[in-house]
């Protein structure tokens, strides 16, 4: 949906249990890069799918929030509850 940031995690189905997680304004497009092997951080571990997204109106929000889910607390509760 245009005007929305996407929080997404990302499961590889290559080594599934290895999960990234990024930021993005069209997620399906940034799907395709990954599995494409556009994405440096991720190229070694495609193809990925979609394991959760969040959607926020406001950046800022959905900058800190993907900040949160890469430390380890934040792993934590995306583990237990996304």
């Amino acid at each position: 949906m245009p005007g929305f940031q996407y929080v997404y995690i990302l499961e590889s189905l290559a080594e599934p249990g290895r999960f990234y997680t990024g930021l993005t304004d069209n997620l399906g497009e940034r799907l395709r890069m990954h599995n494409a092997g556009k994405i440096s951080h991720s190229a070694k571990y495609a193809p990925w799918q979609v394991k959760s997204a969040v959607a926020f109106r406001d950046r800022t929000r959905a900058g800190a929030f993907e900040r949160y889910l890469k430390t380890g607390s934040g792993r934590a509760f995306a583990k237990k509850r996304l």
